[in-house]
């Protein structure tokens, strides 16, 4: 069985006077992809948040590979193989395609790699071949999307973690989206947390899920089971 490559215990985060999360404790194992869902609100973001050091948590542990990481600050955890795609994608408008990319290899050193990898992001996301000279800006929202994607896996991280990747953007680039999701976990082994509002999405290509709402875990379980369970239907898949 595979060990947990993150794991939150116990986790909660206020805003001022307001708890954004009680006791969350969630474990994400290591070569899966795990999906985070709830209505807009419901503290997804906050826990993306704790893991990575922008908010300060109040209590609980957050976990790396069974060390302790709560507090350590965003660009630290990307010597240690964290890599984050923030919501809205925050992607350099003036830059091109490949400047953006380069950015996200800004802690490496071995320039051969980095040509290699280079070839491999734009793998994933072919349109980006065609776009690669373009500023960013020229760009829709789905093609930005897979420039922030791209650009994380520069760094080659060992954990993902994507914030609402499909918000904004056409069905057909989610498709897209999500098939790249799936090849990136598979080929590259790459352990992801997917946090996400499109719920059916998120469970069809995820193997475990932790639904949240106000701020705690109200279930969890495979994904397959979630689909199909009448309470997800009613309130989050439209049934």
């Amino acid at each position: 069985m595979s060990k947990p490559h993150l794991e939150l215990k116990n986790v909660s985060m206020c805003y001022g006077q307001v708890r954004a999360l009680g006791n969350v404790s969630l474990h994400v194992n290591t070569g899966s992809i795990v999906a985070l869902i709830g209505a807009n609100g419901a503290g997804k973001s906050s826990v993306l948040r704790a893991i990575t050091g922008l908010r300060p948590v109040q209590a609980g542990e957050v976990l790396l590979h069974d060390e302790s990481i709560r507090g350590t600050p965003a660009h630290a955890l990307v010597g240690r193989g964290v890599a984050m795609v923030p919501e809205g994608r925050h992607v350099f408008p003036y830059m091109s395609v490949k400047d953006n990319l380069l950015m996200g290899a800004y802690t490496r050193c071995d320039k051969a790699e980095i040509l290699v990898d280079l070839e491999r992001a734009v793998e994933f996301f072919p349109l980006l071949k065609e776009r690669y000279h373009q500023q960013c800006s020229s760009l829709s929202g789905g093609e930005q999307q897979m420039v922030a994607i791209s650009r994380a896996l520069m760094a080659r991280p060992r954990l993902l973690l994507l914030d609402e990747p499909s918000l904004g953007i056409a069905p057909q680039i989610i498709r897209l989206i999500a098939r790249s999701i799936l090849q990136i976990n598979r080929d590259d082994g790459v352990t992801i947390m997917l946090v996400e509002q499109n719920s059916r999405m998120a469970l069809m290509i995820s193997e475990y899920a932790y639904v949240l709402e106000t701020g705690r875990v109200a279930l969890e379980g495979k994904s397959k089971d979630l689909l199909n369970d009448p309470h997800i239907k009613r309130l989050y898949l439209g049934a």
